[in-house]
């Protein structure tokens, strides 16, 4: 798709769509969809509406998440590599369905969270992706 014809994240069923792609992407990965769905064991109908608030509230400021999402993630057993795939394919989705100046802040914001959890798990020399 042509980047003219794609338009920006400007609603809530946007953000349903990001997330619901991003999240088939993740789970047909085959270095995150294990992490998702043998170790941790994510219950998606519970895991996609926190997830659509919390982007809700990063791009919009809906405040409409109410939670820590670093505690979560903390036990994973994950590495840099788990990160860098992470931002690849949030990238590639937000690049494949929207253009403008929200998707680009989507997708600086989610190179924001991945360094700082990086940070925060002792992973994190220098960023992944520049925010």
């Amino acid at each position: 798709m042509n980047r003219e014809l794609k338009s920006d994240i400007t609603t809530e069923e946007d953000i349903k769509k990001l997330v619901d792609t991003f999240y088939d992407h993740v789970n047909r990965d085959e270095l995150l969809g294990p992490v998702f769905n043998e170790f941790a064991k994510v219950d998606w109908d519970h895991h996609l509406p926190m997830m659509y608030a919390f982007w809700s509230t990063v791009l919009f400021g809906s405040m409409a998440y109410k939670g820590q999402p670093f505690p979560k993630h903390f036990a994973l057993p994950i590495d840099r590599t788990h990160f860098t795939r992470w931002i690849a394919l949030f990238t590639q989705t937000v690049e494949e369905l929207f253009a403008g100046d929200m998707a680009e802040q989507a997708k600086q914001k989610a190179a924001s969270i991945a360094n700082i959890f990086q940070m925060k798990m002792g992973l994190w020399a220098t960023p992944l992706v520049k925010p």
